[in-house]
């Protein structure tokens, strides 16, 4: 088929790598704009970008859509069979998603109308969903409500984290979409009208810990900020972030503030439950195992996280 792929982050990128060896005519890989990024603050392509460049693809890269008439008469001249759409992060005005003759297909990281909006992998977790998945939607201009073609889905366990549900997706994302294409007979389900969700857009303040919360919604915190925003603490006015902890069967004396260092292995009270740090990182420093960390940075029992 004849293809725009429309993508900008790593989710995106098996997609873009299983349609191309899958035979399809890719004939524009749009992507956002490169970012300033490191210390030097030089422009960056993003990895769809830099993924449709090595594979000798073009690219484009408008900083809007919405209102850029010069652009949408550029998609209409593509002739296009179908657009692939995976995390591009602009909103497709009703002018390109109508151009494509089998439309506009969205590779969406949960399974709807569960998670709708930005960040539907980390909202899984935190949830203490069981699964999660992919749906492949024709998209609509409507926020994911979009008709329904495939969909395939994951159990979450305890020990799932946003980077490895996200891998796992973009896996499974890139299989989908090659099958939804292949399939012409596929005819499109509405989204049920019950069990809609929303995730909304992370911020780094998501990542900050109250210890008053019990042991388990921290647990699943860690992992669903795991890598941005990445979840963190204070202690005496310094930041930690916390990289990996788990749940500890630790007994934590009635009247024991919670954010309080229980012992010499960082197990930590909590609203209900204790929780022990496993990977932390403090300022200027890479993350390590909490026992090096230890060695460098004693936490005596009775300090206060969260000061």
């Amino acid at each position: 088929m004849r293809l725009a792929f429309m993508g900008t982050p790593d989710f995106a990128v098996p997609a873009l790598h299983a349609l191309h060896a899958a035979g399809h005519e890719i004939v524009a890989v749009y992507s956002q704009p490169p970012r300033p990024a490191g210390r030097g603050q030089a422009l960056r392509p993003s990895p769809v970008q830099t993924a449709a460049e090595a594979l000798g693809l073009p690219v484009r890269t408008p900083a809007r859509l919405r209102t850029n008439v010069a652009e949408h008469d550029i998609f209409r001249s593509l002739e296009l069979d179908a657009a692939i759409v995976a995390a591009y992060g602009l909103i497709l005005p009703a002018a390109m998603l109508d151009t494509p003759r089998r439309g506009c297909l969205n590779i969406h990281a949960s399974l709807l109308p569960r998670w709708r909006g930005a960040a539907p992998i980390q909202a899984a977790i935190l949830a203490g969903d069981g699964e999660s998945g992919v749906t492949i939607m024709q998209m609509d201009e409507g926020l994911d409500t979009g008709a329904m073609l495939l969909s395939d889905r994951i159990a979450l366990t305890g020990r799932t984290t946003a980077t490895s549900l996200h891998d796992d997706l973009a896996a499974m994302g890139a299989r989908l979409v090659v099958s939804a294409l292949a399939d012409p007979s596929l005819v499109p389900r509405p989204q049920p009208e019950g069990g809609v969700t929303y995730a909304a857009r992370l911020t780094r303040e998501d990542g900050r810990i109250d210890w008053g919360h019990d042991a388990a919604a921290i647990d699943r915190q860690i992992r669903a900020m795991t890598p941005w925003p990445g979840s963190f603490t204070t202690v005496d006015g310094i930041v930690l972030k916390i990289g990996a902890a788990g749940l500890a069967g630790a007994t934590v004396p009635p009247g024991t503030h919670p954010g309080t260092v229980l012992d010499n292995e960082l197990t930590i009270a909590c609203g209900r439950g204790a929780l022990r740090i496993t990977r932390l990182q403090r300022p200027g420093r890479g993350m390590m195992d909490a026992d090096a960390f230890l060695r460098g940075q004693p936490v005596p029992p009775g300090t206060r996280l969260g000061t």
